[in-house]
């Protein structure tokens, strides 16, 4: 993309991974590679610089030779602090967001949010597979980042409310829901494991 459509994109590895026994979630092994750089493979070709935003273990992070960046304060206030962090960051005017636990999305599913946000012209894009939202796969207009750095003062983090304060468009992933299943258990990431080895190759 050219000018005023330039894109930066960060992949969230920012959250403390409670169900996951507080191990890193974008570090652990799925399918012979770290989960993040599923993210990162499927962000690269659509973006004009990226980021990782992670709050711990972020020398294990640079060795996917991306920046990385860590949340303003060290108290893990949730995605929305990550957005803000990457927004900060960013050179350009959008900001393409993904999490490092959903292996399923690539880079043509990526590319609809984007799509979604310049054709309709709207402040933030977002998955919606047919039945509720997915509000860490985005992408937003990074000169929010003043009402988000409000937001976020104020004591709120819920995505979706402050979402739903700009222009928003929901972009229809109802013909695809599973790609949306994100790794939160030990159970939940075999069974990602598994679907990935009957698309990929070993």
């Amino acid at each position: 993309m050219n000018g005023q459509n330039k894109v930066s994109g960060v992949v969230l590895a920012g959250g403390m991974a409670r169900r996951m026994q507080g191990q890193d979630k974008g570090l652990l092994i799925c399918h012979n590679r770290p989960l993040v750089s599923y993210a990162l493979a499927a962000m690269n070709p659509l973006v004009d610089e990226l980021f990782v935003s992670a709050n711990r273990h972020q020398d294990q992070y640079r060795q996917f030779n991306y920046p990385v960046i860590s949340d303003a304060e060290l108290s893990f206030d949730g995605p929305l602090a990550g957005v803000l962090a990457a927004m900060q960051t960013a050179q350009h005017p959008i900001l393409l967001v993904a999490p490092c636990d959903s292996p399923l999305v690539a880079s043509v599913h990526l590319q609809r949010l984007l799509d979604a946000l310049i054709s309709q012209d709207a402040d933030i894009a977002v998955a919606f597979d047919g039945e509720r939202l997915h509000p860490v796969f985005a992408a937003l207009k990074t000169r929010l980042q003043s009402d988000l750095q409000n937001y976020l003062h104020s004591g709120e983090r819920k995505l979706q409310a402050w979402f739903h304060r700009h222009s928003l468009v929901e972009v229809d992933f109802s013909d695809s829901q599973h790609l949306f299943v994100n790794i939160n258990t030990p159970a939940e990431l075999s069974a990602v494991e598994q679907s990935l080895a009957e698309i990929l190759p070993q």
